[in-house]
């Protein structure tokens, strides 16, 4: 691996990490109602699943999906359909604390690690990274260093986006901006699904 690509894989990491997608506006919403201690489970879920999915597609799943298409539509579909999912569940949230009744939770660290798996963005960036910063020269060292930069700067980046929720707690302490707040992260969510779904 040259010293640029080498250079360029934690820049590739933090921006594709930092930026807005749904597991970010997700977790800006579950640190806004549930604060940043109880969002940890979803940010680990986070890493965690990305770096599985990043590691399996780096061992060949991305190459069986541009083998089978029909493969590669149904997992764009199942997608699109737990972003809605999740959408209307962060629409109906009306907690800011755990005592708001068991219905309002954030996502655990298996809802979470499973969600990238069938998140349009994750997929996107796992094929690019895999297609474009790895070696055929040495693939296993290449595919495991990728991934472990990865994990390394996602968990920070991905904490920002709660963290940020939670300095929204105090503005969105009045149940009705709580409950517009709410539904425009769960718009901004269904939104995502437009990249994927047009491409």
């Amino acid at each position: 691996m040259s010293t640029a690509t080498l250079l360029a894989i934690p820049a590739v990491a933090f921006v594709t990490s930092i930026s807005p997608g749904p597991s970010n506006i997700m977790l800006l919403a579950s640190g806004a109602n549930f604060g940043f201690r109880r969002t940890i489970p979803q940010i680990l879920g986070i890493t965690i699943g990305f770096s599985t999915l990043l590691l399996a597609t780096g061992l060949g799943l991305g190459a069986v999906l541009a083998a089978y298409p029909l493969v590669e539509r149904g997992l764009k579909w199942a997608g699109a359909a737990y972003l809605v999912y999740l959408a209307w569940r962060i629409a109906l949230s009306r907690s800011m604390d755990a005592s708001a009744g068991e219905q309002a939770r954030p996502l655990t660290f298996t809802e979470s690690a499973l969600f990238q798996w069938v998140n349009p963005k994750a997929w996107v960036v796992a094929l690019t990274v895999m297609a474009v910063h790895t070696s055929p020269h040495a693939p296993l060292v290449s595919v495991g260093l990728v991934v472990l930069v990865f994990a390394l700067v996602n968990l920070p980046a991905v904490s920002c986006w709660a963290a940020f929720g939670l300095t929204l707690r105090s503005i969105l302490a009045d149940p009705a901006r709580l409950r517009r707040f709410n539904i425009a992260m769960s718009l901004l969510l269904v939104a995502s699904l437009w990249p994927m779904l047009a491409g």
